[in-house]
């Protein structure tokens, strides 16, 4: 297989179409505002956000349409979307807490403006050094920036003024079928809701003594009927989705029914110190996740409490060491462009490089990062009054954006990103900090933890920006977008989409108020509980140290790291999905061996065959169809998950029922899953019949 260095663009790098144009720019910054505004909302209220790089190409190819815009263009139009929807998600992990721990009475609009701008702005510029190594230099399957690609050279093609090619070997029929199928299926679950989109069950296994006193042994099993999550697993592939699953069995199927076993299963609205709220919100929870039996629900809060108090934190543990080896492995590509930098800083000869390799001029990237440490320096130290500490803080916030930025690229590389967990960079982001604010001496009180949370924003913003900057500039790469133009349209997009979030932020706070019912903001008080466990000395550094351990014996039997760090620190019902998408790849694989003699596609990556239009050999039309079929589903599901946001923010509700039944999600996730399996492989299948 050819080198990503050596890949051929879909638009050739000698070509010069339109590409950073006014409507394209504006286009992003107008995405870039509504989807980081529904983001916002919906991460506040569910917990989850929706990545926004397929619906935001989607959206700019609609808007750009009547106005012949380039493939190139909508793809900078895609890139705004992308930067408003990352940098919402940056937002809401970390600037609510501050009004949770009561460091702040309300949002303040200017403060949250600018450590969004500075944060966004910081996480674009860390990732050009970071971007050949990331993209380039590795082989990270990156579904989404795959997905996309598929959807804009399918959908919008090279040449905006020209008729499509009759006899192309490859049809966009499943693409749109992919789309639909997932869009309603979203749609019924979510808005509608007739049937329920997760399931979970328990078993149980007896009574043992451990402890002291018999206590019922119980394990748990459940699974988000979601077609994209299926087209991730089979977009990376068996082995990716295999670990993924092999974290979430270790936490969720081993641990948590231990500690359940040793200690007893937590019970709603028990704990010491709950406000009636909050007791109301815990046993409504429990409720929910029983599909309306308190009985069965509660048992599984118990599950979901001990993981999140506890279990979690193992993967927090293996992210911070698998983050930082994965680091250390691209230490060689991440020097040449430092290298680079510096020979054009000295102002020495820095090669000349094609236009799909050409990024903003390293000498000013690395003089514009070193400049932002004084702004970022001048907001502490506004907020805290503490003008050293402030000074190191803000030198630390901007080196170690580079290390959180470069972690939760790769995790978006190897899972997508609406499957990155960014809250989990930023839990250990958290824990760095505080504990240098513990060296500091300063602990114990609602001043330094507000002081923790905002240096911790800055760089959640940074990371969460990364891994859809990675998705887009990997599907750039493909179609043959200039890296400089996208660099620069993520830029105008943070800047659209910052003093829109905190306004939007501010606004939901005083129509529903944060940590109520109404905007349960959960991975708020996520960080609230990190900051007070490290700086209160209530911290559950045992489960954080057992992480650690285990990515060094993974690290050790060559096995990778942050894919199990992933599995375990991700809802169990995430992972199953995954895997079962990568099963149905793995099924794929074995009747193309069986066919052709060999699934590895030696000729043709699956870079080249999202974006290939013509002579597609039979081996490779399978994978083709498979390619574009997943990415039906990753974009109808995104698309229809951007919808039902709009809808919840404007109060619409079509819901049929309270607790909708679980068998038909079940059943027809099943079916898509059989569709998967089929539609790449029917012409096998057909040949088969008629010999």
């Amino acid at each position: 297989m050819s080198s990503r260095e050596d890949f051929k663009s879909f638009i050739p790098a000698n070509k010069i179409i339109p590409e950073l144009t006014l409507k394209a720019c504006l286009v992003g910054a107008i995405l870039a505002v509504i989807l980081g505004a529904a983001n916002a909302y919906l991460g506040l209220y569910a917990g989850m956000t929706v990545s926004a790089v397929i619906p935001g190409a989607v959206m700019a190819f609609a808007f750009l349409k009547p106005f012949k815009g380039t493939i190139l263009e909508v793809n900078i139009g895609m890139m705004g979307a992308a930067a408003g929807e990352a940098l919402a998600a940056g937002v809401i992990f970390t600037i609510p807490a501050l009004v949770l721990i009561g460091a702040w009475t309300e949002i303040h609009w200017l403060e949250t403006t600018v450590i969004a701008f500075l944060g966004g702005v910081l996480g674009v510029l860390w990732m050009i050094p970071l971007r050949r190594a990331l993209i380039l230099k590795t082989d990270l399957p990156f579904p989404e920036g795959v997905a996309v690609a598929a959807v804009l050279t399918t959908t919008v093609g090279g040449d905006p003024t020209a008729k499509a090619d009759k006899k192309s070997g490859v049809s966009g029929i499943w693409l749109i079928a992919g789309v639909l199928i997932a869009a309603l299926f979203k749609f019924g679950q979510v808005a509608l809701k007739t049937f329920n989109g997760t399931v979970h069950s328990l078993i149980n296994i007896g009574k043992f003594d451990i402890g002291g006193g018999e206590k019922p042994a119980v394990l748990y099993g459940g699974v988000a009927t979601s077609p994209a999550l299926l087209g991730v697993g089979w977009i990376i592939g068996p082995r990716i989705a295999a670990f993924v699953f092999v974290g979430g069995l270790l936490g969720w199927v081993i641990l948590v029914p231990l500690i359940a076993l040793a200690v007893g299963l937590p019970v709603p609205g028990t704990a010491l110190g709950l406000t009636p709220d909050q007791i109301s919100q815990q046993i409504a929870d429990a409720t929910s996740l029983g599909n309306g039996d308190y009985s069965l629900g509660s048992q599984i809060w118990g599950f979901f409490k001990i993981w999140g108090d506890y279990i979690r934190y193992i993967g927090v543990g293996a992210m911070v060491v698998g983050g930082l080896y994965t680091i250390f492995k691209l230490r060689s590509n991440l020097a040449s462009g430092i290298k680079e930098a510096i020979a054009g800083l000295r102002g020495g000869k820095v090669e000349v490089k094609k236009r799909t390799d050409t990024d903003i001029n390293y000498r000013i990237v690395f003089l514009v990062i070193g400049a932002l440490t004084i702004p970022i320096f001048l907001v502490y130290a506004y907020l805290s009054s503490m003008w050293a500490v402030s000074a190191v803080m803000a030198i630390f916030a901007v080196l170690f954006a580079f290390v959180a930025s470069a972690i939760a690229g790769y995790m978006a590389g190897l899972l997508g990103s609406s499957n990155n967990p960014i809250s989990g960079v930023t839990v250990s982001v958290l824990l760095i900090t505080s504990l240098i604010l513990v060296g500091f001496g300063l602990s114990g009180n609602i001043h330094i933890y507000g002081v923790a949370i905002l240096i911790a924003a800055v760089i959640c913003c940074a990371a969460a920006i990364s891994g859809d900057v990675l998705q887009s500039m990997t599907c750039g790469q493909m179609i043959g977008a200039t890296p400089k133009n996208q660099q620069i349209a993520e830029i105008i997009g943070v800047a659209a989409a910052a003093p829109i979030l905190a306004l939007v932020i501010q606004a939901l706070d005083k129509a529903y108020k944060i940590g109520s019912p109404n905007l349960a903001a959960p991975q708020a008080f996520l960080m609230q509980g990190i900051v007070k466990g490290v700086l209160g000395g209530e911290m559950v550094w045992p489960f954080v140290i057992a992480g650690a351990v285990l990515a060094f014996v993974l690290i050790l039997v060559n096995m990778p790291v942050l894919p199990v760090a992933i599995g375990i620190y991700l809802p169990f019902t995430l992972s199953v999905p995954i895997f079962a998408g990568g099963i149905v790849r793995s099924v794929t694989n074995r009747a193309i061996a069986k066919k052709y003699g060999s699934a590895d596609e030696e000729e043709i990556s699956e870079w080249d065959l999202a974006i290939k239009q013509t002579d597609v050999k039979p081996k490779e039309k399978i994978i083709r169809t498979g390619l574009l079929f997943t990415a039906g589903l990753i974009a109808g599901e995104a698309l229809m998950g951007v919808c039902v946001a709009f809808l919840i923010v404007a109060g619409i509700s079509f819901a049929v029922f309270d607790y909708p039944p679980i068998l038909p999600s079940l059943i027809v996730w099943i079916f898509i899953a059989v569709l998967l399996a089929y539609i790449p492989l029917r012409e096998i299948y057909a040949k088969k019949q008629e010999e």
